[in-house]
């Protein structure tokens, strides 16, 4: 169930609300009992951080462990031979 914030229009007073997608919206505010309340636009209250499904799920060969290859990047360079992390071929 995603969390709705409200503002009402008439006295300013901001709430979270835990409601299901299919509940109507909240319209009396709980600090006036004016019916001014309106749903505000805000942004997702979580962050995709670390290794995980989005990162590591359809990559295929040596592209699999993206946040290890920051570990092993300074001893493969000083080959020579391989390129830098962000390199693309087409910019060669």
């Amino acid at each position: 169930m995603p969390i709705y914030e409200y503002e009402c229009k008439a006295c300013g007073h901001r709430l979270e609300k835990l409601q299901k997608i299919s509940a109507a919206p909240l319209t009396d505010c709980p600090a006036c009992t004016e019916p001014t309340l309106s749903r505000l636009v805000s942004a997702a209250g979580f962050r995709l951080a670390g290794g995980g499904w989005y990162e590591t799920d359809f990559k295929s060969g040596s592209k699999k462990n993206l946040a290890g290859d920051s570990a092993s990047m300074p001893a493969s360079s000083e080959s020579g031979s391989a390129k830098p992390a962000g390199e693309s071929k087409a910019s060669a």
